[in-house]
């Protein structure tokens, strides 16, 4: 080999082992943990025009006098739609609090309402909510995100992420809500 090639050759040679080595990783901020969380309880339900099941405007600030489950969803999210059958099923069940659905997608209500008949859920009730807004007005920044209102409308926890709502997790939970003010 001719010295000026391995003049060449040889930095590069040394140089070459450190190429697949990475720095550490930066290390990330932690985002919301799956789970229940009482950092809001106490805040009242947001008062925030969306359309009721009825298309009619509304607003949830008005919805008092029993124990409210609000759910952050999207037709998009998987997890959301994972759980709302089950969400369904517990607006079915007697002693069960109120459960609203709100949509959080952008799309026509046309679309959301042609989502939930392809899914079979017909009993559920949503709201529709295109500019995003109760999740804005709840600092919700994970879909889905439930939370439990008491009867006085006031937040007692909020779960961020999926939940079996028919599990003992959600029985646990749900028992929070005042018996006396349930259906």
């Amino acid at each position: 080999m001719k010295p000026r090639l391995l003049a060449l050759l040889l930095p590069l040679a040394l140089l070459a082992p450190s190429c697949d080595r990475q720095d550490p990783p930066a290390e990330q901020p932690a985002g919301p943990a799956k789970g229940v969380s009482r950092a809001a309880a106490g805040r009242p339900l947001p008062d925030v025009e969306l359309r009721d099941a009825a298309d009619e405007p509304a607003t949830l600030a008005g919805e008092t006098g029993e124990p409210l489950l609000v759910n952050l969803w999207a037709t998009w999210c998987a997890p959301c739609v994972k759980e709302l059958p089950t969400l369904e099923a517990l607006g079915r069940r007697e002693g069960a609090p109120r459960v609203v659905a709100v949509s959080q997608d952008m799309a026509p209500r046309g679309s959301v309402e042609a989502f939930l008949e392809q899914n079979r859920l017909t009993e559920l009730e949503v709201w529709h909510d295109p500019q995003m807004a109760v999740s804005s007005s709840v600092e919700a920044n994970v879909l889905p995100t439930t939370i439990l209102y008491d009867a006085q409308g006031r937040e007692v926890w909020r779960y961020i992420g999926d939940l079996d709502w028919a599990g003992a997790e959600a029985a646990k939970l749900l028992g929070e809500a005042s018996p006396s003010t349930t259906r």
